[in-house]
């Protein structure tokens, strides 16, 4: 089938392809409704369908939307993988289980936000908030310059960016912006001070098909970070040498590391994959980002601070916040046939790989 057929053009519509894929592949999805509707009115859910014994020794999770509108292509590679007999035919022979949950924040998926209704970037969340919380700094000195008070920014607005990156470069002000925030709930990459719905959600999925298998794999597909159409396989677990190592063994040398500056990626914090060692602390974890390039990255910030201007500003104009909602689904989802079909080449072969991995 030609790649683009397994995509959609919004969060209803993927919604039900995954079902129907994943009913004709032979089992109808487990829905986790979300307590508000999607922007049309319809039903938000995290969709869960697993495919594999109860019992089986590995199991390999293949996840969507962590960043909601991410879910554009994060879905269409699930999609491809649930209609590949080819597949799903390794992943039996090899003994392992795939579990595939789609919309891990559907409210986003379905908003065109990247975060959840709480306003809290899920990959974030996953903090002991009982002890005190990360302090970032450098964020709190740029809060007012990345999410201004006026849409478009004022000159000065746009200077005092220009005078923090030319004293500590683009990668800093990434870092500084990125990297995770606790004391701005109106800001960018704020991860919140509560456990979210979609956290506390996937607990729950992972309590109740991760915690009887030996090895646990786990590839969570994202976008707007590198070059376009291109798969950068993030390391996604603690800053283990043998860990990381197993890693290139299954997805080859090319899978880089925010711990060490080779990843697009900043070092972050409250990172999703916590929940994995702390739900399923008896099984081999290994895992990756799989961050697809969309847009450059300065474009991609422009959306982001857009989306949370209009966010922290619902009284704006109909037809600014039509501009701004095509400009964020613009910097996560490249809506070209070319661009597609690159994703799930590349989604396609890591998953194999994956599977190779386990069952080895």
């Amino acid at each position: 089938m030609k790649a683009s057929t397994y995509f959609a053009q919004s969060y209803a519509e993927a919604r039900r392809k995954f079902i129907e894929a994943a009913t004709a592949a032979g089992q109808e999805p487990v829905a986790h409704p979300h307590p508000l509707l999607g922007r049309d009115g319809e039903l938000l859910a995290m969709d869960v369908a697993r495919f594999g014994a109860a019992d089986a020794p590995a199991v390999l999770i293949l996840s969507s939307a962590c960043h909601g509108v991410e879910g554009y292509c994060g879905s269409g590679v699930q999609n491809a993988l649930l209609t590949d007999a080819g597949f799903q035919a390794a992943a039996a022979r090899a003994g392992v289980a795939l579990l595939y949950i789609h919309a891990l924040n559907p409210y986003g998926f379905s908003w065109l936000r990247r975060t959840t209704h709480e306003n809290v970037d899920l990959n974030r969340n996953f903090q002991d908030f009982s002890k005190p919380l990360p302090r970032n700094p450098a964020y709190d000195r740029l809060a007012h310059l990345i999410v201004p008070a006026e849409w478009p920014p004022t000159p000065e607005v746009k200077a005092g960016l220009a005078e923090f990156i030319a004293e500590h470069g683009v990668k800093a002000l990434q870092a500084a912006a990125s990297s995770g925030q606790y004391e701005h709930p109106q800001g960018l990459f704020y991860g919140g001070r509560n456990p979210t719905w979609s956290q506390q959600t996937l607990r729950h999925v992972l309590q109740d098909h991760a915690r009887r298998c030996q090895r646990l794999g786990w590839i969570d597909l994202h976008t707007g970070l590198g070059p376009s159409g291109h798969g950068e396989r993030i390391w996604a677990g603690p800053d283990d040498a043998p860990a990381i190592a197993r890693a290139r063994r299954w997805w080859g040398e090319q899978v880089t590391s925010i711990y060490d500056g080779s990843s697009e990626s900043a070092l972050l914090t409250g990172l999703m994959w916590f929940a994995a060692g702390q739900e399923c602390a008896q099984a081999e974890y290994t895992g990756i980002a799989m961050e697809y390039g969309t847009v450059p990255f300065e474009q991609v910030m422009d959306a982001l601070r857009a989306d949370q201007w209009l966010e922290n500003h619902p009284e704006a104009p109909h037809a600014q916040r039509a501009q701004i909602k095509r400009q964020i689904r613009d910097a996560f989802y490249t809506d070209t046939d070319a661009w597609k079909a690159r994703i799930v080449e590349q989604g396609v072969e890591a998953a194999h790989q994956a599977v190779a991995g386990l069952g080895a």
